[in-house]
Parts: C-alpha cells; structure tokens; sequence
C-alpha cells in the first residue's frame, strides 16, 4: 500500500534562507497548492493523510471540510510551523477536532522535529510520522532506526520510507529532483521490502515558488509547480498499473500487528 501524505502549513520556508514572503502570502501559496492537491486525488479516487498546522486550518476552514468529505484522514502538524511548545501537542489535537468534528488520531512534527514520546502519548495521539530513517548532515541522524512502523511507549512510531541500500529518503526533495523513473524503482524495491510506501509532500510544491524574493536553493523548486502536478498524477498512475493499493496511514495501521519493541 502507498500512504500518500501532505504537512499543510503556513509556507514559511523562505524565511529559512533569508526570503521575504508576507504571511498572507504563505497561506495564498500553500491554499493554491492544496486546491490542486485535492483535485489530483479525487480525479483519481484516492485517499491520503494531512498534517495541518492548526493556523492553517483556520484559513482554511473550506479546504479542510472539502478533504474530510472526499474521505482523506486528518491529523496534526502541531499549532505553528516555525514555533513549537509542548503544549501545542494536545491543543492542536483538540481545536483541529473542535473546529472540524473529526477524530485525529495522528501527529507529524514540523520539520521531523523530535519530540518526547511521553508528551505525544499524553497529549491522546496513536501514532507519530516524524521519523527519516537516513542519516542528512543538520537535519536527520537516524540511520539506525528501523524502516517498519513499531512501539515506543504508548504511541506507533511510522516512519517515512527510505530505500533499501544506503537508505536514500524517498521524500520530497527526490521525487522533484530524481529521474522519475529512478524514484518509481526505488519506490518499488522499498514496498517489495516492507509493504508499504510513506512519503510525504507539501502543498506548495504545487504552486509556483520560484519568486526570487524567496531566495530558495534550486533543487527545492526543481520540478515544482505544474511540472509536480504532471509527475505525481504520473506517479498514481504508475501504481494503479502496477495494482498498488493507497490508503490513509490511520486505517493503513489499524490494520497491522505492530510489533511492540
């Protein structure tokens, strides 16, 4: 199965390198891209998972309602996307529930940030995507940890997919710049391996971001925009072929007997 997810969030990442993007602007950038997000999926009958930031979601209440009625899975990226406290854990849980009546069962941090799996098991979460299982130089060092979902404490830890060899993330930044047909191997190979396929996106991938103003590094808006559109409908269609099932992450592991460690 291929668990196909989105961190929809404010899109705040040029300020990460100096960028100027008002946030008005973030919100616009990242809405644009879940609109063409959600039109993919319901084209092609299939269901996925979305982390919102609850400030998001607040602007956003439209696109949130339209997602749960298509039958996508909700669940938390905390309150902000570039401020976090402890206590955004379970407040972003239960406004995300208040404001659209839904359960959220599921938490992925903003940046794959760590987090005390006490804090996460206290706040109600069953399940946690916040884990690369790579090592990148700054960002991830977990290079030891395994690839299938397991137990730490009271909550499932799901990470994202790698490759088999020398572990190669298979997350955003190599679907836009790996030859297609490279990151459909590498896909193929990781699903034969643990049955499954997490990766995960962000809506503004499906926007234009080259602005300048925003001072991105190329290889973050290579293949963006219409050019994201047209791969990753490429993608599922690829998969359909290939008779690959998708699925939301919560239902996908309602349905495995996770290994306690």
């Amino acid at each position: 199965m291929i668990l196909l997810s989105f961190d929809i969030e404010e899109f705040d990442m040029p300020l990460e390198y100096q960028g100027v993007i008002p946030f008005e602007e973030q919100i616009s950038v990242s809405r644009k891209g879940l609109q063409n997000i959600l039109r993919i999926l319901k084209k092609q009958d299939v269901k996925g998972t979305f982390f919102s930031t609850v400030i998001f979601a607040e602007e956003n209440k439209d696109l949130i309602t339209e997602l749960l009625a298509q039958g996508h899975e909700l669940a938390s990226h905390t309150w902000f996307h570039s401020d976090f406290k402890e206590e955004h854990l379970a407040e972003s849980k239960q406004k995300l529930e208040e404001l659209f009546n839904t359960e959220v069962t599921g938490l992925r941090m903003p940046r794959m940030m760590p987090v005390s799996e006490k804090a996460v098991a206290d706040a109600g979460y069953i399940y946690n995507s916040s884990i690369n299982p790579t090592y990148l130089p700054g960002r991830y060092n977990n290079f030891k940890v395994s690839r299938k979902p397991f137990w730490q404490g009271k909550v499932i830890q799901f990470p994202a997919s790698v490759s088999t060899m020398f572990r190669v993330p298979l997350f955003w930044l190599s679907f836009h710049n790996f030859p297609l047909w490279l990151y459909k191997s590498l896909s193929k190979i990781s699903l034969n391996s643990t049955g499954f396929l997490n990766i995960y996106f962000h809506p503004w991938e499906f926007n234009d971001i080259s602005d300048p103003n925003y001072k991105l590094p190329g290889y973050t808006f290579k293949n963006t925009g219409k050019e994201m559109e047209i791969r990753f409908e490429n993608f599922i269609i690829w998969a359909k072929k290939n008779n690959y099932e998708f699925g939301t992450i919560r239902n996908f592991l309602n349905n495995q007997n996770v290994k306690k460690n």
